[in-house]
């Protein structure tokens, strides 16, 4: 006999992110605008708005009602905000990765491609995010071309296939514009009779992933150079001045640089850097990564393999890089009244001595959790998150059904690089 299904309704105002926000939005948005003489974009404070109305029964709700038992129960409505409700980033990565493992990735194997940036530029896409799709077009021509050679064709003679979720956060809420690239691992090409067939690729070695980033590296260099917004100068580049600071800029600058860099955006403590307050990561198990290449702030990895057949890991996987920037268990006030933002696992970070442990980390009470926020926004006209496939077969080879789940440089060198 199936067990009775439960619905529980969401109470954001017992979550201590609300209340957070609830008590420190208006001033922040205050301390900044003052601070910066321009006006915060009105996305951010709708943001806020929904946010704070998301799952309040007081604005609105549906009346659900059992036509058999006569029970019924309040549904509240949701903002369906893409910034950082928890709530809605929750329901959409658990849709979203129904949708591509149902919908949209054969029955082949995935390799996920992450690329990670120095921090010149994650501020140069923060700044100006019509750039991430030009980047990521170069990534894939890469990884493509890399994917043809190895199954001995032309770039005319087949075809690879890919999702991209760019994430715009790190694991530590900071501001960190990175790509997740869910790439088959192979290519489709045309039989004789015309139908799709998939070759499947040898894994990169490390020799060759180095080399991979490296023509990446080379081909952002060139492509951002000839946009006009990096500058060669007696063999370094460097950022471009922008050519005018509106309001926008002017308020979302200051806080984009210090969620880029782990920093303090307002209060006593502004400018310094986050509290490591435990979970450090012992010096002895940073070791190289496999199938991971770094040069210069950039980071290539491909490691993380899903063979054809297992659909539920690759279904994790896609949860994964879809998942929101915040969860509510995360986000906690300690006794001394700073906000805790707890991490799953110990994790890295650069600093100009090295690679930096973070465990727990928490801000002044007040500042942390609405700059934070208010970082990770992208305006809506630019997409807050967007997918991207590679064109080709994959889509036309698509197979199985819905049973398998159990759901209802040039170098960019500076004493700056974190």
């Amino acid at each position: 006999m199936a067990s009775r299904l439960h619905y529980e309704r969401h109470r954001p105002k017992q979550t201590t992110l609300y209340r957070l926000v609830q008590q420190h939005a208006a001033s922040f948005i205050a301390h900044t605008e003052a601070s910066t003489d321009a006006e915060l974009p009105r996305f951010i404070k709708d943001e806020f708005d929904a946010f704070l109305e998301c799952g309040i029964l007081a604005h609105g709700f549906l009346r659900l009602r059992c036509g058999e038992c006569g029970h019924d129960k309040l549904l509240a409505f949701s903002c369906k905000r893409r910034g950082f409700c928890p709530s809605c980033g929750a329901r959409r990565m658990s849709q979203t990765a129904a949708h591509l493992v149902d919908h949209v990735i054969p029955h082949v194997p995935v390799r996920q491609w992450v690329l990670s940036l120095p921090i010149p530029l994650r501020v140069l896409l923060a700044a100006q995010p019509e750039l991430v799709t030009p980047v990521l077009q170069v990534v894939q021509r890469v990884v493509t071309r890399h994917l043809l050679r190895q199954a001995g064709l032309k770039a005319d003679e087949g075809h690879g296939g890919a999702v991209t979720l760019i994430q715009r956060f790190g694991s530590a809420a900071n501001l960190n514009i990175h790509l997740h690239c869910l790439v088959l691992d192979g290519v489709y090409c045309c039989d004789a009779d015309g139908s799709p067939a998939f070759i499947e690729a040898d894994a990169p070695t490390d020799d060759e992933l180095h080399a991979l980033l490296q023509t990446v590296i080379a081909r952002l260099m060139k492509m951002l150079t000839r946009r006009g917004v990096l500058v060669e100068d007696m063999g370094q580049t460097y950022l471009a001045e922008p050519d005018a600071d509106g309001e926008e800029a002017r308020t979302l600058r200051p806080l984009q640089a210090a969620a880029i860099t782990y920093r303090i955006a307002f209060g006593p403590r502004a400018g310094q850097k986050v509290l490591t307050l435990r979970g450090a990561m012992p010096r002895e198990v940073w070791a190289r990564q496999p199938l991971c290449a770094d040069i210069d702030g950039f980071s290539l990895h491909a490691a993380v393999r899903v063979e054809a057949h297992d659909r539920k890991r690759l279904e994790q996987l896609c949860r994964y890089i879809t998942r929101p920037a915040l969860s509510d268990e995360r986000v906690q006030v300690n006794a001394a009244g700073q906000v805790e933002l707890k991490l799953k696992t110990p994790a890295r970070r650069h600093d100009a001595s090295g690679l930096e442990p973070a465990g727990v980390h928490a801000a002044a009470c007040g500042a942390g959790s609405p700059a934070a926020s208010a970082s990770h926004q992208v305006p809506r006209r630019a997409g807050a998150q967007r997918q991207a496939a590679v064109p080709g077969g994959a889509a036309r080879a698509r197979g199985g059904g819905t049973g398998h789940r159990s759901r209802c440089r040039q170098r960019m060198r500076g004493p700056d690089r974190d």
